[in-house]
């Protein structure tokens, strides 16, 4: 058995934090919701902490501490911008960075010896735009990742069809620069950097495309882009949460509109196509990867339902036929 928890929105009925036994047959036990942890769309663990977004228009990071089943809420502070929907820890776990949605900026916090933020934070704006006028109107941070060396942060930029790096200093943000521009209207939503190789894979939300870079001096270059549905889908879709397994050949996508899971297997800078199952549920706007139990557990936004899957020796997955109902579940946060 391993304890999980759901993230969940408060405007969709969603109580908080909600504790899930994930069994090893795939089932699903919720257990009493931890209340002060609203809105906790994506969170990170370390320094004996977790740090949660509250994604609200005012915009807070909620310091929590577990003990055992107990939850006990250490702090809150600014986000440093307007909806925040994703943190990331430093390599060193000295500094932790917010990315705001809504308002298009960046957040950087020093951590002090016991992991807490020192307001106020660094704060960087993003400018720009791109073509989709609904949805890019103007800057939307939505991802922010520390490059392995710790010397940068990447702003995975939705609304501008950016990935911008950002030198790091001792006050806080130096040098901007552009690292990527993504097709018009890519709407790049996720990043993952590969930690030894100088690779790094890029989610679109808007184009529901994945797509393989190489980190070079000069920025990235694209190696290869594979759509995240199959391509006979003609619905919307789009781009979800992403994933890669510990081995770093596969990684997982999901798809909110064809609301499935992709598998791709990642070989020799190329994305090779596995798999594409239903996610089981509306929606699926995050999922995590449990490794000791191969498992894999989504949250679907739209039905508030929580699935999991099993994950086999080739990283396909399978259903397990176990869901329950959260209301608001929009995160999973595992161990």
């Amino acid at each position: 058995m391993v304890l999980l928890h759901i993230g969940t929105y408060a405007g969709s009925g969603g109580r908080g934090l909600v504790p899930v036994e994930l069994r090893d047959d795939g089932a699903l036990v919720p257990g009493e919701p931890f209340a002060d942890a609203a809105n906790a769309s994506f969170a990170v663990t370390g320094n004996g902490l977790v740090y949660a977004v509250d994604e609200s228009e005012e915009g807070a990071v909620n310091v929590l501490r577990r003990t055992g089943e107990t939850w006990k809420h250490v702090s809150r502070v600014t986000a440093g911008g307007a909806e925040p929907c994703y943190l990331c820890l430093s390599p060193d776990h000295r500094r932790l960075a917010v990315a705001n949605y809504k308002s298009g900026s960046a957040a950087l916090y020093r951590l002090d010896r016991d992991g807490m933020p020192q307001s106020p934070p660094a704060v960087f704006q993003n400018v720009g735009s791109g073509p989709n006028a609904e949805r890019q109107e103007g800057p939307h941070v939505h991802c922010v990742r520390f490059a392995p060396e710790g010397t940068g942060l990447f702003l995975v930029d939705l609304g501008t069809d950016q990935v911008v790096c950002l030198e790091l200093t001792e006050e806080g943000f130096g040098e901007a620069s552009v690292a990527w521009t993504a097709p018009a209207g890519y709407g790049p939503r996720h990043m993952l950097l590969h930690p030894s190789v100088p690779r790094a894979l890029v989610l679109g939300e808007l184009s529901a495309t994945l797509t393989m870079v190489q980190r070079g001096p000069l920025g990235f270059e694209t190696l290869d882009r594979q759509p995240t549905a199959p391509s006979g889908y003609k619905g919307e879709n789009l781009g979800g949460h992403l994933a890669v397994n510990p081995a770093r050949t596969r990684t997982y996508v999901s798809n909110r509109g064809h609301d499935s899971l992709a598998v791709f297997a990642l070989v020799n800078g190329h994305l090779e196509p596995l798999q594409t199952v239903s996610s089981g549920g509306a929606h699926p706007r995050h999922f995590a990867l449990v490794p000791a139990e191969r498992k894999l557990v989504v949250a679907h936004e739209k039905d508030g339902t929580v699935a999991s899957f099993e994950i086999e020796a080739d990283g396909r997955l399978r259903a397990t036929g176990h869901s329950i109902t959260v209301p608001g579940a929009c995160f999973v946060l595992a161990p």
